[in-house]
């Protein structure tokens, strides 16, 4: 029973992502794996949830790569986030009930749609998944706090050095990641959107990256031979994700 459990618990994206910010009873992994969802899939380029929308489902991310975004009245998008395998974009909603920006996929991404009447349910039922939830809305937050550093006081190089530092650490966390590299289906013009630059200084930003040894981009394979050197020039302490290891 335990094994079984613990096996289904290792290939579940929530219950990774949680496993990996705090500490979960069996209790606790099985009321996650119970909770009723309703899954679809998005092709890249869709928006999942669009700003204004009045939702009754949180939408958790099973596969692909997703972002936060916003568009601004001149038609300038604006990315805020990006979202991996066991991350929640919208929880919020449960409690806000009018969406304040648009998650959209950027990649073919499964969505499991969880309603937040089940959600409520079960935090009901485990208070300390609640705290765990709130935990995990904190470390978003302070994901933003740490975008408003690099997009107000760090150069462009900077920028991306911490950027890719940031997904490899995310991805790594919850299985996704290799050692020294992970996929990253994220385009240029899309890291442009994230980092507040254009797309010709983020083609000539990931040239200076690559020529200095600390990146190698293959499609969308990324491989990082020398970690120290990636960590150092994007000034990344990996404090703020607040991870248990």
């Amino acid at each position: 029973m335990k094994s079984t459990l613990h096996e289904q618990a290792a290939s579940n994206p929530l219950l990774r992502k949680l496993s990996s910010i705090a500490d979960l009873s069996d209790e606790e992994r099985q009321a996650v794996l119970d909770l009723p969802v309703t899954v679809k899939v998005f092709e890249a380029d869709t928006d999942i949830i669009q700003d204004g929308d009045r939702s009754s489902d949180c939408a958790l991310v099973l596969s692909g790569f997703v972002c936060r975004y916003k568009i601004l009245p001149d038609g300038k998008r604006q990315i805020m986030g990006f979202y991996i395998p066991g991350d929640i974009p919208d929880l919020q909603s449960l409690h806000l009930h009018v969406m304040d920006s648009s998650v959209g996929a950027l990649a073919r991404s499964s969505i499991a749609l969880i309603r937040h009447q089940s959600l409520r349910d079960m935090l009901r039922r485990h208070p300390n998944l609640s705290d765990i939830l709130w935990r995990d809305t904190l470390i978003d937050a302070a994901m933003f706090r740490e975008w408003m550093i690099g997009l107000g006081r760090r150069s462009a190089y900077q920028r991306m050095a911490h950027v890719l530092c940031e997904l490899q650490v995310r991805m790594k966390a919850v299985g996704l990641a290799r050692e020294n590299g992970c996929e990253l289906p994220i385009t240029q013009n899309e890291f442009a959107d994230a980092l507040g630059l254009s797309t010709v200084h983020v083609n000539r930003v990931l040239q200076d990256l690559r020529r200095d040894g600390l990146i190698v981009l293959r499609g969308s394979m990324l491989e990082i031979p020398n970690w120290e050197a990636l960590q150092a020039a994007g000034e990344f302490d990996p404090a703020y994700l607040h991870l248990k290891r």
